[in-house]
């Protein structure tokens, strides 16, 4: 996770001014998405162009993380049943705000007059918690989490947990792998943040079906925190990214509690594919047919090798499933 705020004051001062002026006599908004002009990582992605095609309706992309505002108004209406494995009970509330910031950016209420724009518009969020209100968790929740999720109906399953060490506790081998193998033979998509160390990382063990994803920034150009060197790992957007957060206090909202915010990460870029993985998902593609399009369908024309296979295009992967 490790993601770096950018919660100025001034930015949510215009952000908000800006929705309200957007309003019409009755209070509503005459734009779809009011800070949806803030959301440069949505054009970068072609995802506009791909939902022509689709949507995502139908899919459920389950967010092993922190929990979710389960009350935002972006977000509420989004949601399925989901499972906190901190406290043991089926309310996942965000005591930290990555999840809820996480969730927005997969699938936020799109075209509703409020806030900004999800990835995915059609698809549900199931809200899996595994990470404490610091942001950390160990891989036996973060396993079990992962199962439950496949188990109760995840179509996409995402795991923006790079603090917590995923990435290392993959290439280990062990549950974590054993997990996302069984999510996968249960039919979900596996997506992952590569990590935020700028480091490079060994290749992951071939039998562990996880799409990873490091961050670019909006020069296409590779994060420089971006962590890299993953097999087969694709990226996305993931500096200043604008989405949801609690409206109540947590760590990312101490000074600010607008439900809304930019935050830097891998964390923030893997949700993006995950909305991806989720349009393809509708396509009635298989797990294998849907990391197979993203891979193969992004863009690399410098030949960079900190972006991996490339930036993920939603608009030529949802294209694919007509050749």
């Amino acid at each position: 996770m490790r993601t770096r705020t950018r919660l100025a004051v001034a930015l949510f001062t215009t952000l908000l001014l800006a929705a309200t002026a957007c309003g019409g006599e009755d209070g509503t908004s005459d734009r779809s998405d009011p800070m949806r002009d803030k959301q440069w990582a949505v054009d970068a992605l072609k995802l506009p162009d791909a939902w022509d095609d689709t949507k995502g309706d139908g899919t459920v992309i389950a967010v092993v993380d922190s929990g979710v505002d389960l009350d935002h108004p972006d977000l509420k209406g989004r949601l399925v049943d989901g499972h906190d494995f901190v406290d043991g009970d089926d309310e996942p509330k965000d005591m930290n705000g990555h999840g809820t910031h996480v969730s927005g950016i997969a699938a936020a209420h799109t075209d509703n007059g409020v806030g900004i724009a999800g990835g995915a518009p059609g698809a549900k969020i199931m809200p899996v918690r595994v990470l404490g209100a610091g942001g950390t968790g160990d891989n036996a929740h973060i396993g079990k989490g992962i199962v439950w999720a496949a188990d109760h109906g995840a179509d996409v399953i995402n795991l923006s947990l790079g603090e917590s060490g995923l990435m290392a506790r993959l290439l280990k081998g062990g549950t974590l792998n054993d997990a996302i193998a069984h999510a996968h033979d249960k039919g979900a998509v596996v997506v992952a943040a590569a990590g935020n160390e700028g480091t490079a990382l060994q290749p992951y063990k071939p039998a562990t079906p996880v799409l990873v994803v490091g961050a670019s920034a909006q020069d296409s150009k590779p994060a420089e925190f971006s962590d890299f060197g993953a097999q087969q790992a694709v990226s996305a957007p993931g500096v200043g990214i604008l989405s949801t957060l609690p409206t109540y206090r947590t760590k990312e909202t101490l000074k600010n509690d607008s439900g809304y915010g930019e935050l830097d990460g891998t964390s923030m870029a893997a949700p993006y594919v995950s909305a991806v993985a989720a349009l393809l998902h509708q396509q009635d593609r298989t797990p294998d047919q849907i990391m197979a399009a993203i891979r193969s369908t992004a863009k690399n024309p410098d030949k960079l090798p900190k972006l991996g296979l490339g930036i993920v295009d939603a608009e030529a992967a949802a294209a694919s499933a007509k050749g």
